[in-house]
């Protein structure tokens, strides 16, 4: 529920609220609201795990530290600020940091391998909201399977690592998933991120058939909405569902001695290889020969697009396919998170003295961006010490251009 501004007028607030809840009637025209303001939520809105160790943190130490993970959706100027300033003026008493960790592009598996790095390890994470529904189907275009590998891997690793975090995922839309949905079919990417949310009691809320349904009511059109990366009227949408979900969650008043618990984890993940282990390691700690170099590339000089995301990190690049790259891990999965652009050739890779396996680092949208994207090698390896052996495919006959490879980091799980 909002309160009310000092330049509201009491009418206007009401109009607001018809406009939003459901919760008022008129009887002998005297408007009556109910006594349970924010009892009723959407259907697409599912309220688990009850969210209150932020609001404790909140309202009792005057600080939080909120973080959001995701894809171009959460990195641009989108529902992520929105959400920070409401925070910010539900708690203007509070001193808030914000992380903004969305990569362009990145889909959940980047997501788990990173998500240390880029947000755990910055200190307590009182909130963190997580979007990847979109990436997962249009740009990784992810199996049901390697959809729960991800965003299993990013919960339980938030869950294991900072077990009084608040969780809160959202699932946006594109055009292909909205069809789905108006013929009354799931998006697999949401069905499969929902199975982890289910089992997890995470809260989730599902924007993609909020569009939907006021879609079909004559409220809003998908130009209105903004498309993929929404306009500021399709994440006002967003931002107004995690907002009914944190009253909703909030409305009680916060006891005097409340204090926070620590969030129970599932004894057996849906699947035990998911990457909740999931770590980066360096590509300056591996060994490799002379035709690999770890350098900021010079960019002017290289075809193809280039985000400033990157600007000035350091790869592991060759164009070579006569020297090796060597290592030695111990776990269950071995990727890399790459940037492939128009020259992304193939790579070869040999874990264990096994023959060499073919892994193609080209994207569709490859042809004009170097294109970040997390390729895997092996996920379903044994838990033990294993050793990698990675080296560049002979540039092909059919496309003698593309005989590259920069890698950013290697993915362990």
């Amino acid at each position: 529920m909002h309160l009310v501004n000092e330049s509201d007028t009491v009418f206007e607030h009401v109009i607001s609220l018809i406009q939003r809840h459901s919760f008022i009637v008129i009887c002998s025209g005297i408007i009556v609201f109910s006594q349970t303001i924010a009892a009723e939520l959407s259907r697409n809105i599912q309220f688990r795990g009850g969210l209150q160790n932020a609001r404790i943190q909140f309202e009792q130490k005057k600080t939080g530290r909120i973080a959001f993970i995701g894809g171009s959706i959460t990195q641009m100027n989108g529902y992520r600020p929105m959400v920070s300033q409401w925070l910010k003026q539900r708690f203007p008493k509070t001193k808030f940091e914000f992380i903004n960790a969305g990569i362009s592009s990145t889909c959940s598996h980047t997501g788990a391998f990173r998500l240390n790095d880029h947000i755990l390890s910055k200190g307590q994470i009182d909130l963190l909201f997580i979007e990847f529904a979109v990436n997962d189907d249009q740009d990784a275009r992810h199996s049901q399977r390697s959809c729960i590998l991800g965003m299993e891997g990013i919960i339980r690793q938030a869950q294991i690592k900072q077990p009084k975090c608040d969780l809160v995922v959202t699932h946006f839309v594109n055009p292909n998933m909205l069809k789905q949905i108006q013929s009354n079919k799931t998006p697999r990417s949401i069905e499969a991120h929902e199975e982890v949310l289910k089992l997890y009691n995470i809260s989730s809320l599902f924007l993609a058939r909020e569009v939907a349904d006021q879609i079909k009511a004559g409220s809003l059109t998908w130009a209105k909405f903004g498309g993929t990366h929404p306009k500021p009227a399709g994440n006002a949408i967003a931002k107004e569902l995690i907002e009914d979900l944190l009253d909703h969650a909030w409305a009680k008043p916060l006891p005097d001695k409340a204090k926070k618990t620590i969030l129970s984890i599932p004894k057996n993940p849906i699947d035990p290889s998911s990457f909740f282990n999931g770590r980066f390691l360096s590509p300056d700690l591996t060994e490799y020969g002379k035709a690999w170099k770890w350098h900021v590339p010079d960019w002017k000089t290289i075809p193809g697009g280039f985000r400033n995301t990157f600007a000035g990190m350091k790869l592991l690049c060759s164009d070579q396919s006569n020297n090796d790259v060597t290592f030695e891990f111990e776990g269950r999965a071995i990727g890399a998170f790459v940037l492939a652009g128009p020259d992304a050739g193939i790579v070869e890779v040999s874990i264990d003295n096994e023959p060499f396996r073919s892994i193609n680092l080209y994207h569709n949208y490859s042809r004009g961006l170097h294109y970040p994207r997390t390729v895997m090698f092996a996920t379903d390896l044994p838990q033990k010490m294993h050793k990698v052996r990675l080296r560049l495919a002979k540039p092909q006959d059919t496309n003698p251009k593309r005989r590259a490879a920069r890698i950013l980091q290697f993915t362990l799980n």
